[in-house]
């Protein structure tokens, strides 16, 4: 593999958090890379592309119609990712920004979801094998409605199936979540 497609972004310093950052960072990283090495779900279609759109170096890029996320590298480089997404009715543009980053989290249905399917329990554990967050989660600004996700279930990745959430396949967020740094800019476009 690729030297720079190998590497994360976990050892940056955030302005804001500073030292504490850094050890929450190395810390997630390594949880994140425990877990992707335990993980069942061994899925993952990631792979280094060219990239011309102009967006800065650490932003992510989910192209809905391709069902594509780039995560940009910079000099003309990105991982591409297959995704889910917003099915009819349910997608969203816009820019927001990674405002945490969790391992394996707990979920809540939004009350949309809870209205079209009320069986829904109030919070599914996320080390429940029924969690739809999957591995990981990246959340976005803008509310907390919408986040970047595994998922327990691999085939819906490439189609029109979510609320508005992006899913990845767990291998691949696993890899986006240690790349990818707090407040690192989200574009999706159509």
């Amino acid at each position: 593999m690729n030297e720079s497609l190998s590497q994360g972004s976990a050892g940056k310093v955030s302005s804001i958090g500073g030292f504490m950052h850094l050890l929450r960072s190395l810390a997630a990283s390594s949880a994140a890379r425990l877990l992707a090495a335990t993980m069942p779900q061994l899925e993952q279609a990631r792979e280094l592309v060219g990239f011309s759109d102009a967006y800065s170096s650490g932003t992510v890029v989910v192209k809905t119609s391709e069902r594509a996320l780039y995560y940009v590298l910079g000099n003309g480089k990105a991982v591409r990712y297959p995704v889910g997404v917003g099915r009819a009715g349910k997608q969203w543009t816009g820019t927001a920004y990674i405002n945490s980053k969790q391992l394996r989290p707990a979920w809540s249905p939004p009350a949309e979801v809870k209205r079209d399917k009320p069986s829904l329990p109030n919070v599914i554990p996320g080390v429940s094998p029924t969690n739809p967050m999957g591995a990981a989660a990246l959340t976005l600004s803008g509310g907390g409605e919408y986040a970047i996700h595994g998922t327990n279930n691999p085939g819906s990745v490439g189609g029109f199936v979510s609320y508005g959430c992006i899913r990845m396949y767990n291998a691949d967020v696993l890899d986006l979540y240690n790349r990818v740094s707090w407040g690192a800019p989200v574009v999706v476009t159509r």
